[in-house]
This record gives structure tokens, C-alpha cells and sequence, in this order.
């Protein structure tokens, strides 16, 4: 018994030192971090200098050829895939920008999607006012740590690989799409089959520069807009004649002020209305947007339900009112799949001396890894990009340069386990 005992723990102690990465395979994941800060800053130069606002298809063709070709020399066999089963949306555009496909196929048997975006929000003309800069330990630029930083950390991720010679993934699939900021309508689709298809999604969103985190849960996003049609009339002399936009309007707005729970998560608000031609003409139309946030993919159906409901009472029967709710991203949920996935990642950056947080609480913002999560129970992770600040602002947007080198180990040291099975979570 003592006999088997012995070599019971000795096959263990074999079994761990197998899985478990040496002091000498560590140390050289930080010395090819330490080596890419540099090059990795004169890629986020290179790609903040492009605008690509996600209508800006010239410079969304421009970006996307930078990060093919830069991809093709690290080894991937690259495409620049057309967007396909769109889900129009009211504010789909009627082209959307390609997106750039990466496949690297090596001699395991995992299989790894990497995600991020290279359209941004802004209109062309910023770059002139917010050129590329480094002061102190912030890199500025426009659409920097939305996501341009994503990109530029999954480049140099894959470069330490290749600089490793690591063969030990099956395949790793990079997607970068140039239709995040307007919901992915053209990539959704794409997304949620990669997603079924791999073992585990890294999605490359910043995380906050005050705050050095994982997310393993977003807010699904939703928006309900309501346009209503009168009937125009003088209001001085005939108001009588009229059929008042902006009232009925506004009872619709009153009705549905509480539809938000906060036992659920769930937030609706009202954001935007307009209404109205001119101050001595009863208003003949009018229209409200209100912004929706869910936690959970179900609750969709009730909060969409309640609305529908409320609806149909209306204070002027006469006045039409039309009611279009658009389920324009679902959220991410957490899963044990990802928490045990996001454990080990906080492990991995404690071999730097640094603590990270694994947040499963959902911040309101929606993101592409919620489409990629839909039809897999693998584990799907946001935010492995650069700390930083800014996004969606007009002013100073940046990430922190010394953010850099743990999130390249960070990236490259969770795609090393997962390729060599040390990753619990992974299927």
C-alpha cells in the first residue's frame, strides 16, 4: 500500500511539474514583453495616425490593409472578409467596412479567437487637433484605447509567439471588425460562429486606467424609439383642429418613466426627443429615443413586452404612434466556464507582482465578446488590452505605457496555457 501510495504522488508530482510553466519559460515572456513595448508604440502611432470612424470606409480600407499585412508577416493566412447577414438597424450605414480575418494553424488541438475593432466613433478632421503623442506615461491619440490598442496588443501577442516558436495551439483565429461602435451589424453574425467554434475568446477592449481589471460580464444593449404622427393646425386660430404630437408624446414618455429594476439590473431612460415645426403650428410629429440596458439575455423579452404593453394606452386615439424596439447588442454574462478561465488569469499577472480584478458585474458598456459568447458554453473574457482613459471623448484620450508589458504576458502567457491544457475553464 505504502508502495502505491509513493507512486500515486510521484506520477502527481510528474503530472504537475508537466503543466506547471518553469521560472526560465516566465522569464522569457517578460524579457519578449519587455522587447515589444517599443515596437507596439510605433504600431499604435501607425494606427492612430489612420482615421476610421465606422463610416469612414476610405479609412477603414486603409487600416485594414495595415493590420493585414501585418498579421501576413507574422504567418497568418489573411482575408479581408466582407460584411454578410446584416441586421439592419436604424442607423446601419448602407456599406459597412471589411473586417480582417487571421488564421494561424499550428500542432495542438485548441482553438483561440482574438477580438477587437478598428473603427471608432469620431468624425475625420480630429487627427489634425489630437495627433499621436507620449507624455509621461500616457500614449494620446484618437481611438487609442477604443480599440486601437486591442489591435496593436494582439499584433505583438502573436509576434512574441512566433518569437517563441510556440507550435502548441491548434488554431489561433485573430478578428478584428470595423462595425463595433455601431453595433456590428455586418459582423455579429461572424463573431457568434467563431465563438462556437473555439475553446476560449480573449476579446481586447481596455480596461480603465484606474482600475487594472478583467470583465467577465457587460450590459446587453437595447433601444426602444417611438415616433408619433399628428395632424398640423394653426395654433392661434384652429388649435382645436389639430392632433397634438408633442402631448401625446409626452404621455408615452410618463407611462414608460419606470420601467427600470434595479432587483434585475435592467435601465431604461429616455435621452432624446424632438418634436414640432414651428412655435404657431400644432406639432404633426414628434419622437423620443430611450436607451436600454439588460444584465441578462431573457430579460429582453420583458422589458420589450412591458414597453409594448404601456403602448397602447394612449391619450389622444387619434394620433399614431409607432413603436420599434432594437435588440442592438446582448450582454455578456458570466459563466463558470469564465470565472474559473479568469482565476487562472489573475495567477498568471501575480507571476508579476501585480494584482488584477476579475470583474463579473456588468458596467453598462456592451461589447462584441457578448456575441461571441451566444452559442458556446466556452469561456469568453473582455478588456485584455491596455489600461486607459478617454473613450468617446473629444479631448484626450490615452492608454498607459506602462500598462504594455503585463498585458503582453498577460495575453501570451493565457494563450500558452490554454494551448498546453493548464487553463481551467477550457473545454
Amino acid at each position: 500500500m505504502i508502495v502505491v501510495a509513493r507512486s500515486c504522488f510521484a506520477a502527481l508530482l510528474f503530472a504537475i511539474a508537466a503543466v506547471a510553466p518553469s521560472h526560465a519559460q516566465q522569464q522569457e515572456v517578460v524579457a519578449l514583453a519587455q522587447k515589444e513595448r517599443e515596437p507596439l508604440l510605433k504600431t499604435l502611432e501607425e494606427l492612430v495616425s489612420i482615421e476610421s470612424g465606422s463610416r469612414d470606409l476610405e479609412g477603414l480600407e486603409r487600416i485594414a490593409k495595415l493590420i493585414a499585412g501585418r498579421l501576413e508577416t507574422l504567418g497568418g493566412k489573411v482575408e479581408l472578409v466582407e460584411a454578410s447577414d446584416i441586421y439592419q438597424m436604424e442607423d446601419t450605414p448602407p456599406q459597412i467596412g471589411k473586417m480582417v480575418r487571421a488564421t494561424f494553424t499550428r500542432t495542438g488541438t485548441k482553438k483561440i479567437l482574438l477580438l477587437a475593432h478598428m473603427d471608432t466613433v469620431y468624425p475625420r478632421g480630429m487627427l489634425a487637433k489630437q495627433p499621436f503623442r507620449i507624455k509621461g506615461d500616457r500614449a494620446y491619440g484618437v481611438g487609442i484605447a477604443d480599440d486601437k490598442q486591442g489591435i496593436a496588443v494582439i499584433i505583438h501577442t502573436v509576434a512574441m509567439l512566433k518569437a517563441m516558436s510556440f507550435r502548441d495551439y491548434g488554431t489561433l483565429t485573430v478578428l478584428i471588425n470595423a462595425d463595433e461602435e455601431i453595433s456590428s451589424p455586418g459582423s455579429r453574425s461572424l463573431i457568434t460562429r467563431l465563438g462556437a467554434e473555439h475553446d476560449a475568446v480573449l476579446s481586447f477592449e481596455g480596461s480603465r486606467a484606474e482600475s487594472d481589471k478583467l470583465a467577465l460580464a457587460t450590459a446587453g444593449i437595447a433601444s426602444v424609439t417611438l415616433n408619433v404622427q399628428g395632424r398640423a393646425s394653426h395654433a392661434g386660430s384652429a388649435p382645436e383642429r389639430g392632433i397634438n404630437a408633442l402631448y401625446e408624446l409626452s404621455h408615452q414618455i410618463l407611462q414608460m418613466r419606470d420601467l427600470s429594476d434595479p432587483a434585475t439590473g435592467v435601465k431604461m431612460n429616455w435621452t432624446v426627443a424632438s418634436g414640432g415645426r414651428v412655435r404657431n403650428m400644432i406639432p404633426p410629429n414628434a419622437q423620443a429615443i430611450a436607451d436600454v440596458r439588460v444584465l441578462r439575455v431573457a430579460d429582453y423579452d420583458g422589458i420589450e413586452r412591458k414597453v409594448r404593453e404601456r403602448v397602447k394606452n394612449q391619450l389622444l386615439p387619434e394620433a399614431k404612434v409607432e413603436l420599434i424596439f432594437e435588440r442592438r447588442r446582448p450582454p455578456l454574462e458570466a459563466t463558470d466556464a469564465s470565472r474559473a478561465l479568469g482565476q487562472h488569469a489573475l495567477t498568471i499577472y501575480r507571476e508579476l507582482g501585480k494584482e488584477l480584478v476579475i470583474d463579473n458585474v456588468a458596467e453598462g458598456g456592451g461589447t462584441d465578446a457578448a456575441f461571441a459568447s451566444l452559442k458556446t458554453t466556452a469561456p469568453v473574457i473582455e478588456r485584455f488590452g491596455l489600461q486607459g482613459y478617454g473613450s468617446h471623448t473629444i479631448e484626450a484620450e490615452y492608454v498607459l505605457v506602462s500598462s504594455i508589458e503585463p498585458r503582453l504576458y498577460l495575453a501570451a502567457r493565457m494563450i500558452i496555457d490554454v494551448s498546453r491544457g493548464r487553463a481551467p475553464g477550457v473545454r
